[in-house]
């Protein structure tokens, strides 16, 4: 099974977040969306953007006052560019929220399915059999990404994944499943898919929290010295 692209469907989909009905031999082991928050964080940095035009204001005003103006000429000073920062900073959250709302991450015992896109949506299937390996990294605050390498001769345009894509691969790119608000499960439930479809045990996250913490403080969390399969890299961000 190749890599497959279902193009603009989502207003037809016959069942959440898939192109399709499953087969009935097929099952859905997890199903969720990025977290609003750490998209908005994480991704679009909102936070980081907010801060830089506040630095820029508080300045301006500085600047102004320190010219021997009053407060208010201060404040005058900063009516245009405050507004129109006021509105990048929303336009930012709004996409980071359109972002999460659209995306839809699935993972079956056959495949990752990845139903992503605002104005064009887009589901890509990706075969479990052709999981090369696989990385999580958590943030401070708990959530966490899922990069996804895949083997074969296919792969999937960085443009028509991001963000869904690991930053800055671009010739070969790597889907991720972002900002997932229980990643260590999510992990714990491919890491199994996976080896159910090969047959090959992973030495993968834990199923729970005390395990998953360990392997996180330990580094790394490799996959069985003679297994083909997905190498499981933990790495805090």
């Amino acid at each position: 099974m190749p890599i497959e692209n279902h193009g603009h469907e989502h207003e037809f989909e016959p069942q959440y977040g898939l192109p399709e009905v499953l087969p009935a031999n097929e099952k859905i082991l997890w199903q969720g969306s990025p977290d609003f928050a750490a998209v908005a964080r994480r991704i679009f940095r909102v936070p980081l953007v907010a801060a830089y035009f506040a630095v820029l204001l508080a300045l301006k005003v500085a600047s102004v006052v320190a010219d021997g103006a009053s407060l208010v000429d201060g404040l005058k000073s900063i009516s245009v560019l405050g507004p129109l920062a006021l509105v990048g900073v929303v336009a930012l959250t709004g996409l980071a929220w359109a972002t999460a709302r659209t995306a839809v991450y699935t993972i079956t015992d056959k495949r990752i399915v990845m139903r992503i896109g605002i104005a064009l949506t887009l589901t890509f299937n990706l075969p479990l059999r052709l999981v090369k390996s696989a990385g999580l990294r958590q943030d401070k605050h708990g959530c966490g990404d899922i990069v996804i390498a895949m083997g074969g001769e296919d792969h999937i345009p960085w443009l028509h994944l991001w963000p869904h894509a690991r930053p800055w691969v671009l010739a070969r790119p790597e889907p991720m499943l972002r900002a997932l608000p229980n990643p260590e499960h999510v992990a714990a439930v491919l890491a199994q898919a996976w080896a159910g479809v090969t047959g090959v045990a992973v030495a993968g996250p834990a199923t729970d929290a005390a395990p998953a913490a360990a392997a996180a403080s330990a580094g790394t969390a490799h996959a069985a010295a003679d297994s083909p399969g997905p190498r499981w890299q933990t790495s805090p961000t």
